[in-house]
């Protein structure tokens, strides 16, 4: 027993200071990893701005997070940029336009192709819903929603650690079918994990929703300032409530298999100005 325990320390204190260096390496200046495809990212520097005022950036509507280039690559090209997350149905043979402090910025979007996935589903409610369901569904949609369009003024967050250790299941983007019917993209990455591991913070945020929701289960949704936020469901519990401020690697709950879902996996979503984009993007060590 004392031998088991003093291995299970030194384990433990292994990953803690990997954990550790990996949270210094994030709070370093840096940049998500640019992809300017459906579901990417595009990163817009913002040239001939006032260096000690961050401008105001719209895209779609929606407001863009604009972070500071000191000590990325774009440092001496302009003291902003606007980081903009994609849409998974964007056009690639459109010109797509953004806003920043009332001048234009035009960009083009490449096209990528997703792979598809088959799942069979043994809960037929999951995949055909009844009336009542759909109802449900509504309420719990619009809440998300409002989450996810909710702005926050902080520092920019460009940069995340995983939130679970597991495989990585199913990656972000892939055409679904359930049960041979066509649904959307799968709109995060899941990662497949022992139900009951834990699910930590992969960032500095605010909890602004917690729910049993009837495709996601038990779901919990960061706001980490700026439009960027992150969602985690299928938990078999919940450790946070709406309102908690979280550091990361603080434990939100524990990888479960509530909701739609084959199996124990978090699936993890990351949102930036209302639109889901791939995840690892903003993970430098996967």
């Amino acid at each position: 027993m004392i031998t088991l325990l003093s291995g299970l320390r030194f384990s433990v204190k292994v990953w803690l200071l990997s954990a550790a260096a990996l949270i210094a390496t994030a709070s370093a200046a840096s940049l998500p990893e640019e992809s300017r495809t459906p579901g990417g990212i595009a990163i817009i520097p913002l040239e001939g701005t006032d260096m000690n005022k961050r401008p105001n950036a719209w895209y779609r509507s929606h407001r863009v997070m604009v972070t500071p280039t000191q000590g990325t690559y774009l440092q001496n090209k302009a003291p902003w940029a606007a980081v903009i997350g994609l849409p998974l149905n964007i056009k690639p043979a459109d010109s797509q336009h953004m806003v920043a402090n009332g001048k234009d910025y035009y960009f083009s979007v490449e096209p990528k192709e997703y792979k598809a996935q088959y799942l069979t589903i043994k809960n037929k409610k999951h995949v055909n819903p009844d009336p009542a369901q759909v109802e449900r569904w509504k309420v719990e949609k619009a809440e998300m929603t409002a989450a996810f369009t909710a702005w926050r003024d902080a520092n920019p967050i460009t940069e995340f650690i995983l939130p679970a250790k597991g495989r990585f299941s199913s990656p972000f983007g892939l055409k679904r079918f359930y049960n041979n019917q066509a649904r959307n993209p799968h709109s995060g990455l899941d990662i497949a994990a022992p139900q009951g591991d834990p699910i930590w913070a992969p960032a500095p945020g605010v909890v602004t929703a917690v729910g049993n929701y009837f495709f996601n289960g038990n779901t919990v949704i960061l706001d980490h300032g700026n439009g960027l936020t992150t969602m985690y469901c299928h938990m078999s519990k919940i450790n946070v409530k709406v309102g908690d401020k979280v550091n990361t690697l603080d434990n939100l709950g524990l990888i479960g298999k509530t909701g739609r879902v084959t199996g124990p996996h978090l699936h993890w979503s990351v949102s930036l100005n209302n639109t889901r984009v791939d995840p690892l993007l903003f993970v430098k060590e996967h």
